[in-house]
């Protein structure tokens, strides 16, 4: 649901009823994971997606059911053996969407505390600030639904309907979620205790989006500030000379810093979704910035360089006094073997190993293998909604 936040705040200001579709659980190779969402207004638009087309025709006829009769419903989805163009997943997977009605100001739809949590949440996201909404998507009928908006700061709005200690489990757990950027589910009890017990909460995190740093003012650094900003990331662009770090150069950038690439990244904020790509390629620049890199807690670092270069770096790194287990997190040389030679194609190469390392992928042709596409808990770093 938060996912679509900005639309659904245009509608909440323009005064729409609407019913949200939010995929719940998804089993095998479902094509869109938890906390994708379909939202249908009273007057039938529909922004958003719960399966990138398979069943999308159905779930907006439930969310225009639910519009009329008030009652949130789970909904589950799997391939059709009898028929594989009938309602169903024809890719194999099965998905659990949890329809949800919003009508403000009209009595029997979704209201109370549970909604203006889910409402302030979406509000809260728009806005760019960070906050996570637990929902329960199962369990007890009287709980199904209950939602709770939680900041980082552990304060909350709303409820889940039943024992207050199962509130502040809810709290605990969407808390620890939203720390790391991660969307997904947890099993409880309905007392409140950890033990998984019949009752499922999806806990959708919004946060800021992850930060691609890329250090050297160059052709490739251009291509890749277009790539980051369309994988969704806040992209800096660092570098220690002026008349290369223009707006000019880089227009798809969101910040365009000159200074020492080491010194810049001691001064600036990361953390364990920052991307790190270094592509100066001049030991000068590397060299006290890998150093400084190698020991922080971010999810990506890669440099560019032949590998000639890469083994003079890492000579030079070790007379630094990095040691192997620190330089064992250095991608280098950058980027997967596709056989880039332009800037855009080494761009391509560079976000494909981004990709491939924060969802735990191998790089390789899924034609022939036998791994899952869409393999579950696969995740290693969180990205941003």
């Amino acid at each position: 649901m938060l996912d679509l936040a900005d639309g659904l705040r245009t509608w909440l200001e323009e005064g729409r009823e609407f019913a949200v579709a939010t995929v719940v659980a998804v089993g095998g190779s479902a094509p869109r994971p938890p906390g994708a969402a379909l939202a249908v207004s009273g007057d039938g638009t529909a922004i958003g997606s719960v399966s990138g087309g398979c069943v999308e025709g159905a779930v907006y006829d439930l969310c225009a059911e639910a519009l009329k009769d008030g009652r949130t419903r789970v909904e589950r989805y799997g391939y059709s053996d009898e028929d594989a163009f009938a309602v169903g997943l024809t890719c194999g997977g099965t998905i659990d969407v949890m329809i949800t009605p919003f009508a403000p100001g009209r009595s029997g739809t979704t209201s109370g505390a549970a909604a203006a949590a889910s409402l302030h949440a979406v509000a809260a996201a728009a806005r760019g600030e960070p906050v996570a909404l637990a929902r329960v998507v199962r369990g007890p009928a009287e709980l199904l639904g209950g939602a709770v908006l939680v900041r980082p700061d552990g304060t909350y709005e709303g409820g889940l309907g039943g024992d207050p200690v199962l509130d502040r489990t809810a709290v605990a757990e969407a808390r620890a979620l939203l720390e790391t950027g991660r969307t997904g589910t947890v099993g409880l009890s309905a007392d409140g205790s950890r033990c998984p017990g019949g009752l499922t909460l999806l806990v959708e995190s919004a946060v800021p989006p992850p930060r691609m740093i890329v250090f050297g003012a160059i052709d490739f650094a251009s291509a890749l500030a277009r790539a980051g900003k369309f994988l969704g990331y806040h992209v800096t662009v660092c570098d220690a000379r002026s008349v290369f770090a223009t707006r000019a150069r880089f227009p798809d950038a969101d910040e365009i810093v000159v200074d020492w690439p080491d010194r810049y990244l001691r001064a600036t904020r990361t953390d364990r979704r920052t991307v790190l790509c270094v592509l100066t390629h001049d030991a000068k620049f590397d060299v006290p910035l890998l150093k400084e890199a190698l020991r922080l807690p971010v999810a990506y670092i890669g440099a560019m360089g032949s590998r000639r270069t890469h083994d003079d770096r890492a000579r030079r790194l070790r007379q630094e006094g990095v040691g192997e287990a620190e330089l064992a997190r250095l991608r280098s040389p950058i980027g997967l073997d596709l056989g880039a030679r332009t800037p855009e194609e080494t761009a391509v190469s560079i976000a494909a190993e981004i990709i491939a390392a924060r969802h735990g992928g191998t790089g390789t042709p899924l034609t022939g293998s036998d791994r899952p596409i869409h393999a579950a808990g696969r995740e290693v770093v969180p990205q941003a909604v």
